[in-house]
């Protein structure tokens, strides 16, 4: 009874009749905490050995990597974390640009579009497209059907806008071997004669000179003349004129990148290589003129092999853009413009013209981007194992357009960066970098209105106003420090306008020189847009 009466005072003492059970069961705990205590040390003593495997490997892997860092050349420290003075510094990036070249580095990359289409999210938006360009070609088919009581596959406009292809092959024939023989001509002798002991400043005036006037003259006069005097259709100006501008801009940079290599070797006496070792071969030109890039280098990164199949799907591609684009101006722009240029002017069917022109000059830009920038650069860059293929980066994610203008084409932003703005910079000392991009924007919409007057037959200088006004103003109101959704949404917003801007009063321009010509036009007839002025309400005379 004590000893109970002890046990209940104390609840941490079982009762003495069942102490007996109480012990059997510490035994069968301990029993059982035996065992986790020993799987706990063998764990204990895995994780160790892993950690040790894992130091072992990342140390071996961090080994490998230093010995294949220190392989390669080490990259140009930043001048602002440099310990090098700037008189050293200026030397240092001297010769980096006598041994590395000037400005843009070609490196081995893919296409944006490549990588984003292994995406199945990101390829589900292009079938999109192709199922809408198929919604195309069925209302066209049906339409036509009811219309005419039979199935019309008719492709008049195609065949008028690429009309006289003979003769446009011709012609671009004639420029190409005219670019292949007279700069890297003028360019091989002035460098062989600006080598010796007295260089000639009368003869580097002369073949300058004459370069000067082969640009101005040859490639600038002589294909415009061709266009205008036989009366190209618009697809035809277009492959002739953007060749001419392409093939102009090609042998500046030929010119520009390798003049400074026989000026640097001229001052440099105590380098006696001959002059040889700085005039590229002819092989290097030629595969300079078919490769996708405007900036020329002697050698390009270049990939092992050709995908034939990749390059056979880029070209239908192109073939498919172009189908998708005749769908879009038969569908949506002709039917739109065809009476519209003949009525009064009416601010309310003009408001009306420009909101719906958005779907189809936002589809005109998109397959203009695709066809171009991604297949057709693409295409060749396979054919040509040419391996740096960023023609474009990731413009759709701009929140600025001072983002949008450098990502939008790379390879003509390139070239008017390094050979107009950083040029400008240069001869100004970097003391005018507002003039600099001024001059940039300016450039660009010439050759862009130039390039449109030429094709359409007209001069309506609505992308150099659209370039010069709402271009610059955007590109400093909208600038890179602006961020976030809403901007990219903005930017977006001012695309999609523009481009309906431009389809719109283009499309009234074309159809108003056909509906009211004239017959003698004066030099100011032809500047002041004819759709200002075209009120006629008589059957036209050409229906596209």
């Amino acid at each position: 009874m004590a000893n109970s009466r002890i046990a209940a005072d104390h609840p941490r003492c079982p009762p003495f009749q069942n102490r007996t059970t109480w012990v059997e069961r510490a035994l069968e705990r301990q029993a059982m905490e035996r065992p986790i205590a020993m799987e706990k040390s063998t764990t204990m003593h895995l994780k160790s050995g892993l950690m040790k495997q894992f130091d072992c490997q990342v140390l071996e892997f961090m080994d490998s990597l230093i010995e294949e860092s220190a392989s390669l050349e080490p990259a140009p420290v930043p001048a602002v974390f440099s310990p090098l003075s700037d008189k050293e510094q200026s030397k240092l990036r001297h010769l980096q640009g006598s041994t590395q070249g000037h400005g843009k580095q070609f490196v081995v990359r893919r296409s944006l579009l490549d990588e984003l289409f292994e995406v199945n999210h990101i390829r589900t938006i292009y079938h999109m497209f192709i199922a809408l360009l198929i919604l195309f070609i069925i209302s066209t088919l049906v339409v036509d059907f009811i219309d005419e009581g039979r199935l019309v596959l008719d492709f008049d406009l195609l065949v008028y806008v690429f009309g006289q292809f003979p003769l446009v092959v011709i012609t671009w024939i004639c420029m190409f071997l005219s670019v292949l023989v007279v700069p890297y001509s003028l360019f091989h002798s002035w460098a062989s004669h600006y080598h010796e002991s007295s260089p000639s400043s009368a003869h580097s005036l002369l073949l300058g000179s004459l370069f000067l006037l082969y640009q101005g003259l040859g490639l600038g006069f002589l294909p415009t003349f061709v266009v205008v005097r036989n009366g190209f259709p618009p697809a035809s100006c277009f492959i002739i004129i953007l060749e001419q501008v392409r093939l102009m801009m090609k042998a500046y940079s030929f010119i520009r990148e390798n003049v400074p290599k026989v000026l640097a070797l001229a001052k440099d006496k105590s380098n006696s290589s001959p002059v040889s070792t700085v005039i590229p071969q002819l092989s290097n030109y030629i595969y300079f003129l078919f490769a996708p890039t405007l900036i020329y280098r002697d050698k390009y990164p270049r990939n092992p092999i050709i995908r034939w199949s990749y390059v056979a799907t880029k070209f239908l591609q192109v073939l498919g853009c172009l189908f998708y684009a005749y769908y879009v101006f038969v569908r949506l722009c002709i039917p739109q413009f065809r009476s519209i240029s003949r009525q009064l002017f009416d601010p309310r069917a003009m408001v009306l013209c420009v909101f719906n022109s958005i779907l189809p000059g936002v589809l005109v830009l998109f397959l203009a981007f695709f066809a171009f920038l991604h297949c057709w650069l693409n295409a060749f860059a396979e054919m040509l194992r040419f391996a740096d293929r960023m023609f474009y980066k990731d413009w759709w994610n701009s929140t600025s357009f001072a983002n949008y203008y450098r990502t939008w084409n790379v390879v003509v932003h390139d070239w008017l960066y390094y050979y107009v703005y950083c040029d400008f910079l240069w001869m100004s000392r970097k003391r005018f970098r507002a003039g600099g991009m001024f001059l940039v924007f300016t450039v660009s919409a010439v050759v862009h209105e130039y390039i449109l007057a030429i094709c359409f037959g007209f001069f309506y200088p609505v992308l150099f106003c659209l370039f010069m006004c709402f271009g610059m103003v955007f590109n400093f109101v909208l600038h890179d420090r602006r961020k976030g959704p809403i901007w990219n949404v903005i930017m977006w917003t001012a695309l999609f306008l523009g481009q309906g801007v431009i389809i719109c009063l283009y499309s009234q321009e074309w159809y108003a020189q056909r509906y009211c010509p004239v017959e003698e036009p004066s030099f100011l007839q032809l500047l002041k847009p004819r759709s200002w002025s075209c009120h006629l309400h008589t059957k036209p005379a050409v229906d596209s």
